[in-house]
C-alpha cells in the first residue's frame, strides 16, 4: 500500500506484464469501502484534535506539542498515502504524468515514517523526562524541539528512495501504471525487508527498550515511598510526591497505549508484505491478504482517539472537535514530566535542612 500499490503484483512487474488482467471487482468496492470510511475518520479526527490544540498552540506542554506533530503526521498519512489510494482504487490504474506518480510515492512513505518516528520520538522524550529530569530540563527551553525536527528530517530523507524507485511505466500494450522495477527476486525481497526493518522493526525495538526502562523507573518510585516511614518529612513532601506521581504514570500509560496500536496495526501489514516477497506461493491475491494491507492506515484514527481517552472531561473534548466555538479548559493530565519530575528532585531539598 505505502511504497507499492495494495496489490502485491506492484512489488515486481514480472507477475502482471503477461497482460492487463482484469481485477476483482469484489473485492475493489470492498477496498473502496474501507479506505472510504479510513480517510472520512481519519481525517475528521486528527483535523479536530489539530484545530483544538492550534487555538492553544501558547499554552503547549512538551507532551502536547508531539502530540500536535502525530496529527500533522497522521494528516499526511490520510491526504497523501489513504486518499491516493482510494483514488487509485477507483480508477484501477493510476492516472497522471510521471511526476504526480513519483511525488506520490515519496508522500506515501514520508506519511509512514513521520507516524512512526514521532511516536519514536515521543517515548524518547519520555525516557530522558522520567529517568533523566535534569538533563531534559536544562534543554527544554530551546528554541525547535530537537526530537520532533529529527523525525520530521529522517521522514523527508527516508522517503527519498522512492522517487528513483518508482516512475509511470507500460505495464501492459498501452495501459499504464505507477509501479517499481527489481531485479527478481532479490530486488523486491531487499526492498522490502530493508523498508520494514527501518520503519517497523527499528523502531518498534527502540520504543519497547525505552518503555521498559520507563516502567523500570516507574515502579522503583513507586516501591520507595511505600517503604518510607511515617513523620514529618514524608507528610510534609506525600502531597506533591504523590500528585506528580499520578500525573507520570498517565503520560507513560498514554505513550504505552500509543505504541501497542501501532504495533496492532502495522504488524499485520508487515507481516503479509514480507510474506508476499519471501514466498513465491503466497496468497497475495486473496482478500484476507489485501484487506489486512489496508488496516494499517487505522492507526492514524486510533491515536487522536488515544489522547482523547486520556484527557479529562473525554465528552467535551469529542464535542470541542464539532463545534469550534467550544472552548472548554483543556485538561492538565498529560502536562510536562519534565517540570513535574524537576519539581520532585527540588522538592525535597528543603526537607533535608535541620528544622529551627
Amino acid at each position: 500500500m505505502a511504497w507499492f500499490d495494495v496489490n502485491s503484483s506492484n512489488i515486481s512487474l514480472d507477475r502482471s506484464l503477461s497482460g492487463d488482467q482484469p481485477r476483482n471487482e469484489r473485492l475493489a468496492r470492498a477496498e473502496i469501502a474501507l479506505l472510504s470510511v479510513i480517510f472520512v475518520a481519519a481525517g475528521s479526527l486528527n483535523f479536530g484534535l489539530l484545530s483544538a490544540l492550534w487555538t492553544r498552540r501558547k499554552q503547549l506542554s512538551r507532551m502536547r506539542v508531539f502530540v500536535f506533530h502525530l496529527c500533522v503526521a497522521d494528516l499526511v498519512v490520510t491526504f497523501f498515502q489513504v486518499c491516493p489510494q482510494l483514488v487509485w482504487d477507483i480508477t484501477d490504474r493510476f492516472v497522471g504524468p510521471d511526476a504526480l506518480c513519483r511525488a506520490v510515492k515519496y508522500l506515501q512513505v514520508v506519511g509512514m515514517f513521520a507516524s512512526t518516528y514521532m511516536i519514536v520520538a515521543m517515548t524518547v522524550d519520555r525516557y530522558q523526562a522520567i529517568c533523566k529530569p535534569m538533563v531534559t530540563f536544562q534543554r527544554r527551553r530551546a528554541r525547535w524541539n530537537g526530537p520532533v525536527c529529527a523525525a520530521w528530517c529522517v521522514s523527508l530523507i527516508g522517503g527519498l528512495p522512492q522517487v528513483f524507485i518508482f516512475s509511470r511505466v507500460e505495464v501492459a500494450p498501452g495501459v499504464y501504471d505507477c509501479w517499481a522495477r527489481f531485479v527478481t527476486p532479490w530486488g523486491p525481497r531487499a526492498y522490502v525487508t530493508w523498508t520494514a526493518a527501518v520503519i517497523f522493526v527499528l523502531p518498534v525495538l527502540t520504543v519497547v527498550a525505552c518503555q521498559v526502562r520507563i516502567c523500570r523507573a516507574v515502579r522503583t518510585d513507586f516501591r520507595a515511598k511505600t517503604h518510607r516511614t511515617a513523620g514529618l518529612q514524608l507528610s510534609s513532601r506525600t502531597g506533591s510526591v504523590a500528585g506528580v506521581s499520578k500525573a507520570r504514570v498517565k503520560t507513560v500509560k498514554m505513550t504505552v497505549v500509543i505504541v501497542l496500536a501501532y504495533i496492532l496495526c502495522w504488524a499485520p501489514f508487515f507481516t503479509v508484505q514480507l510474506w508476499s516477497v519471501w514466498d513465491a506461493k503466497a496468497p497475495f491475491e486473496s482478500a484476507t491478504f489485501t484487506l489486512l494491507m489496508l488496516l494499517a492506515s487505522l492507526n492514524s484514527c486510533v491515536n487522536p482517539c488515544i489522547y482523547l481517552m486520556f484527557s479529562r472531561n473525554l465528552p467535551g473534548r469529542l464535542a470541542g472537535l464539532v463545534c469550534t466555538a467550544d472552548r472548554t479548559t483543556e485538561s492538565t493530565q498529560e502536562e510536562a514530566t519534565v517540570v513535574s519530575s524537576l519539581h520532585i528532585s527540588l522538592k525535597g531539598l528543603p526537607d533535608s535542612r535541620p528544622k529551627s
